[in-house]
């Protein structure tokens, strides 16, 4: 087997492993994550409607100026700190963090220490 199909199993695998313990509600959304070589993105997702009530991400006008490059921790961290934002004012709390495929260090974990400094709690 090709090793590019080998691995992308295995990221595949890891993602319904880690989505089918995280199911988000009104009181605890999902913050699902997703992450790219230039870019960075999360959204807060309540999966009993299956509505988005939040999101942020490297692309956004507003955000664009003040990011020069969006694959960076640096990107992440100003991406965390938005989305915490965003989350307690639309009154949002507490939320279950869903790396997908991710390991939880470099960028992802500098989004997630931003988040909790800015009041999101996991």
């Amino acid at each position: 087997m090709d090793k590019n199909k080998k691995l992308q199993k295995q990221r595949i695998r890891r993602r319904h492993h880690n989505r089918n313990k995280l199911r988000g509600d009104a009181d605890r959304p999902r913050l699902c994550v997703n992450r790219s070589l230039k870019h960075f993105s999360c959204q807060l997702v309540d999966d009993m409607t299956g509505k988005t009530l939040a999101s942020a991400s490297t692309l956004d006008k507003t955000v664009r100026g003040d990011i020069g490059y969006g694959g960076n921790a640096e990107a992440a961290a100003k991406i965390g700190k938005i989305i915490a934002e965003k989350a307690t004012a639309a009154g949002i709390k507490m939320a279950k963090l869903d790396r997908g495929h991710n390991r939880y260090h470099g960028r992802l974990q500098a989004f997630a220490d931003a988040a909790r400094e800015a009041g999101l709690q996991f």
